[in-house]
């Protein structure tokens, strides 16, 4: 475990030092989120009813932002050559760089969730499902996206080809998030969403790291 922390601490030292690729995404999700209720207007039913959709999406955009970053600069100094020849699992190693990827871009948007699901009118039972969705989805947008930041590694263009990969994968996510709010708004209950969602995150996280090693040695060949 002292590789896995010791990545994942070099991760976070990095991003630190270039805030700008961090704080890009986060602004992001801030503005589209802002920008919606301005362009629609101030009826609370209205905004009730798209609320949950649009911080979804805006996360989901947010996420796919930063996907490239999880493998690409290790790639281009020949810090991954030396993971995948390092003694230590590369799945392990991987694992890291996909928490250190969560911590970057997912839980900053999990922190901001209540907030911005206020100016939608939304109830706090409403808010609490939304910030808990967030929790269990955006694992999943990282663990699945660095599959398709392994598969595109070092290809022209990458950027484009990861939202190809990845965005279908991503489409359950997105509707049983929003749609757990959705639900409890009207009166069905969150509980067989999140249940979905934690279905979708336990797979992700256990074959996610297996499936980007494989493609990041397939890669660097």
């Amino acid at each position: 475990m002292k590789a896995f922390v010791a990545i994942v601490m070099r991760d976070l030292r990095l991003a630190m030092r270039n805030k700008t690729e961090v704080l890009t995404g986060l602004i992001f999700f801030v503005v589209v989120a802002s920008l919606f209720p301005l362009a629609i207007g101030p009826e609370p039913q209205t905004l009730r009813l798209i609320g949950p959709g649009i911080l979804w999406v805006g996360a989901l955009l947010s996420s796919m932002l930063s996907l490239t970053r999880i493998f690409d600069s290790d790639y281009r100094d020949g810090t991954l050559e030396q993971m995948v020849l390092s003694p230590q699992p590369l799945w392990l190693l991987v694992s890291a760089k996909i928490v250190a990827h969560w911590l970057l871009s997912g839980l900053p948007l999990v922190i901001l969730s209540p907030v911005l699901g206020l100016q939608f009118d939304l109830s706090s039972q409403a808010v609490g499902i939304l910030t808990l969705t967030l929790l269990l989805g955006t694992p999943v947008l990282s663990s699945l996206g660095a599959i398709g930041a392994a598969l595109t590694l070092g290809v022209r263009g990458g950027g484009v080809l990861i939202a190809l990969l990845v965005l279908p994968l991503f489409v359950p996510v997105l509707i049983f998030g929003a749609g757990a709010v959705e639900a409890l708004e009207s009166g069905l209950g969150a509980q067989a969403h999140i249940s979905i969602l934690m279905a979708l995150l336990l797979p992700s996280v256990f074959f996610s790291p297996w499936a980007s090693s494989v493609a990041l040695k397939i890669a660097l060949e």
